[in-house]
């Protein structure tokens, strides 16, 4: 309360002081900003006059997406640096400072591989990627070989004005996709933006002004995340064709927190990606940005452990790791057992008794549930990023019967550890290291689990003969940014090891003999959802028979939930037998009366029974429910379109890529349906489209020879696989096993 009062104060005896003044003064700042304007004309001619533009005229982000208003350079001094703002804002600046966001450019681990992509193609090919981790280098002019602009403001990576500068933004395309207005902490009366520094008094008596040049609508919305944390490949980057690099904004608009889609597994509360990064909390320093004693975090901590443990942020370190390890992001289930040779699952593990001996062979199956996390696991460069699990069986002396997903000495995870990433190729098979994305060509394998989604991991290990204490099996889920390989490609060997963070685990206790049922811990998920989230594990790994009888015992322990009758009838339309998903759906309606999930399925199944109207109907219902689900705009755009409705189809598929205009389906069909209406000039631009985005049919060759000379990893490739160090091991059973 006090430091309030004495802020209130302050400001108020700034005001008087200054009122007899401020007309005059804000004069003067316009003087200054439209010799500023006339700066940057003078700036731009310059810089324009050796600009290499590669990627079209004019265009000074290429292959980037980013804009700026006026569409011309800028002098990196027509940017107040953050020391500016931070003057005021010291809260937000003392977060700022340790938060990725302040160290985008700078740091070695983003360095490391623009600076390859610099050497190897070219400076101007890194404009694709700082259009997200440097725009003050971009709309300087700064990525071009004849550029001699001061660079210091490399050090400060996204600065205050370069976010509190976006104007408008197209979240939908990524690499940058914002237009930037010029970097403005006023606006005069008339609300044009006064560019450049202005005093602090000329601030002060003027905060309306202030936050209408800083503050915009669209900055609270996921969708302005979503203008950089998407990202594809363009093929004037890698020579070859688009490739989807990552799609956060996509996967959490897919998300039950999105309440954009009814096709999740489970719903909750809307949330966007600052109800996450953005939490707010009481402010330490002086902060006229704090609404309430508590500001919204400008430390975004997600999972970046690397940035502040190289720099010594030990405040950002320890908040980051506090956030990964809040305990409600993943669930982690030992959920049940096979032992010896026989198929009986014991499960669920804790509330059935069993027996179990020394010399036995136990199999433990393990679900991991990506439960509260509004994207997958992980997000973004899963190249680099290194989550697996962790296995240990140990005997009552602590000594390991089995362990899978240990690091070895030199700090490396072991190769058969099962883990949350992927393995991108090139076009001879070989692993893109370094993060060199343009020499992408394929991806061997990619084991992410999206959000709401589960996991199942299995393990299989022998007991002794003798042994004659309890056993204990723990499964944890670790963290680590990053891979050990590409720390040492960046520091050496000698390095010191970054941290390793346990985000969740469980632990249980099996006895020699007899083992009876025992109380849940608070933390694990009731009967029901350990059943749901195995069936949703078994779908992924195409074990359908497996996935209905999961889904059977949550209808069981569950009746009026409706989706469980929903799930059910999910695996059989995977399994493609729809005529059995009908019952199931009609019990789920029953249950829930026009239900947007049930309808969207049932539509599936009405389509395979040639029931058109009602195939219709339904997925028009689906898509007035939620408007911005794709998959239904799709799927209603293809019934449109096969029951010869051009122009409802064309409408469906054209709102299908305004959520996502790089969908596939939508460019496919809307070439087909441009060409008849005789749309020539349309139809060969969303033909074009989708050539240069669908899949190189031969990607799949690089995949399966990187596999080939890597077999030790080989294993995380296929989707129903086992952890085990026996030397006998039990074969694949494949989709539609027992």
């Amino acid at each position: 309360m006090n430091s309030l009062a004495n802020r209130t104060a302050y400001v108020c005896l700034l005001l008087c002081a200054i009122s007899p003044l401020s007309l005059h003064r804000l004069s003067i700042a316009q003087d200054v900003s439209s010799d500023q304007a006339n700066a940057r004309d003078i700036y731009a001619n310059k810089v324009g006059q050796t600009y290499h533009y590669a990627f079209g005229q004019n265009n000074i982000s290429a292959p980037g997406n980013a804009a700026v208003e006026g569409n011309n350079f800028l002098q990196p001094g027509a940017f107040p640096d953050a020391a500016y703002c931070g003057h005021c804002h010291r809260e937000a600046y003392h977060q700022w400072r340790e938060s990725l966001h302040a160290n985008s450019f700078r740091s070695p681990f983003y360095r490391t591989s623009v600076n390859i992509l610099s050497r190897t193609k070219g400076i101007e090919y890194a404009r694709h990627c700082d259009s997200c981790h440097n725009p003050i280098g971009i709309f300087a002019g700064a990525l071009d070989s004849h550029a001699t602009v001061d660079r210091s403001f490399d050090r400060d990576g996204l600065t205050c004005t370069t976010c509190h500068s976006i104007q408008r933004i197209d979240s939908k395309r990524g690499n940058g996709s914002y237009v930037l207005g010029v970097p403005s902490v006023l606006v005069d009366e008339h609300g044009s933006r006064i560019s450049g520094q202005v005093p602090d008094a000329e601030i002060l008596a003027h905060l309306d002004r202030h936050s209408k040049a800083v503050m915009q609508d669209i900055y609270r919305t996921p969708e302005f995340c979503g203008t950089c944390h998407k990202a594809s490949l363009p093929p004037q980057l890698n020579d070859y064709k688009w490739i989807r690099a990552f799609t956060t904004y996509d996967e959490w608009q897919n998300s039950k927190f999105s309440n954009r889609s009814p096709l999740t597994f489970y719903t909750a509360d809307f949330t966007t990606c600052q109800g996450c990064h953005m939490l707010r909390a009481p402010n330490a320093l002086p902060e006229p940005g704090a609404k309430d004693g508590t500001f919204a975090s400008h430390r975004w901590t997600a999972g970046n452990t690397a940035v502040p443990f190289y720099y010594g942020f030990d405040e950002q370190l320890e908040k980051t790791i506090a956030f990964l390890r809040s305990g409600n992001f993943l669930n982690v289930d030992i959920f049940g057992l096979r032992l010896g040779n026989s198929d009986k699952l014991i499960a669920p593990l804790g509330t059935v008794p069993f027996k179990l001996q020394g010399g036995e062979v136990v199999e433990a199956l393990v679900v991991i549930q990506n439960k509260n996390i509004g994207h997958s696991l992980v997000p973004e460069v899963r190249d680099l990023y290194e989550a697996w699990v962790q296995f240990t069986a140990s005997d009552a002396t602590g000594k390991a019967i089995y362990s899978s997903g240990y690091l070895k000495p030199d700090g490396t995870l072991e190769p058969s550890a099962h883990s949350f990433t992927n393995r991108p190729v090139d076009v001879v098979g070989n692993f893109v290291d370094n993060h060199m994305v343009w020499a992408i060509h394929s991806v061997a394998y990619d084991n992410t689990i999206q959000s709401g989604s589960s996991a199942l991991v299995r393990y299989r290990f022998s007991l002794p003969a003798t042994v004659n204490g309890p056993i204990s099996l723990k499964a944890q889920v670790n963290y680590r940014h990053l891979r050990q390989s590409y720390l040492n490609n960046i520091f050496g060997s000698g390095h010191p090891a970054y941290p390793v963070v346990e985000i969740a685990s469980r632990t249980r206790i099996l006895k020699i003999g007899a083992n009876a049922p025992e109380e849940p811990m608070s933390d694990d998920n009731p009967d029901w959802m350990r059943w749901n989230n195995l069936g949703i594990s078994y779908l992924d790994q195409l074990q359908y028979p497996d996935a209905l009888n999961a889904f059977q015992q949550v209808t069981r322990l569950r009746p009026e939930y409706k989706d469980g009758y929903i799930n059910l009838a999910l695996t059989f339309i995977d399994w493609e037998k729809y005529n059995l998903a009908a019952e199931p759906l009609e019990k789920a309606l029953a249950l829930r009366p026009g239900d947007a999930r049930a309808l969207y399925y049932r539509a599936i199944v009405e389509r395979r029974e040639r029931n058109s109207d009602a195939e219709v109907a339904d997925l028009e219902k689906v898509v007035t429910q939620y408007p911005e689900c794709r998959d239904a705009r799709r799927e209603l755009g293809i019934s449109y379109y096969q029951g010869h409705r051009p122009e409802q189809a064309i409408e469906q598929f054209k709102a299908l890529q305004a959520i996502d205009p790089d969908d596939l389906a939508a460019h496919y069909n809307l070439a087909i349906l441009y060409r008849r209406k005789g749309m020539r000039k349309q139809a060969e631009q969303e033909a074009a489209q989708y050539t240069m985005k669908r899949v190189d049919p031969g990607a799949p060759t690089y995949s399966l020879d990187y596999l080939r000379k890597h077999p030790e990893i080989s294993n995380e490739s296929v989707p129903w696989h086992l952890h085990t160090d026996m030397k006998s091991q039990t074969k694949d059973p494949g989709p539609g096993s027992q």
